[in-house]
């Protein structure tokens, strides 16, 4: 964890929303995709099941920054919204 450093405001969303520490970690580690939002500001997508349901799970990082900053995070229902 030492590699990327949590918002508060993402610390509360992930509350909020009941997304774990490892989940967000995983989706930063090893997304299915990933985009750059702006210059700098990438956002982090993987596919979590819970309660036999598909989430997207998307992770907005600040990548200019040592340790990288989570910014915030969620999860929805409507992956294909969001998947390029």
């Amino acid at each position: 964890m030492n590699e990327f450093k949590f918002s508060s405001h993402a610390l509360k969303q992930m509350a909020e929303r009941n997304i774990s520490v490892d989940d967000v970690l995983k989706t930063v580690s090893n997304p299915l995709q990933q985009c750059e939002e702006n210059e700098g500001q990438r956002i982090y997508q993987r596919i979590f099941t819970f309660d036999n349901k598909q989430y997207l799970i998307r992770v907005f990082v600040n990548e200019e920054v040592i340790p990288k900053y989570i910014k915030t995070v969620y999860k929805t229902s409507k992956i294909k919204k969001y998947l390029l």
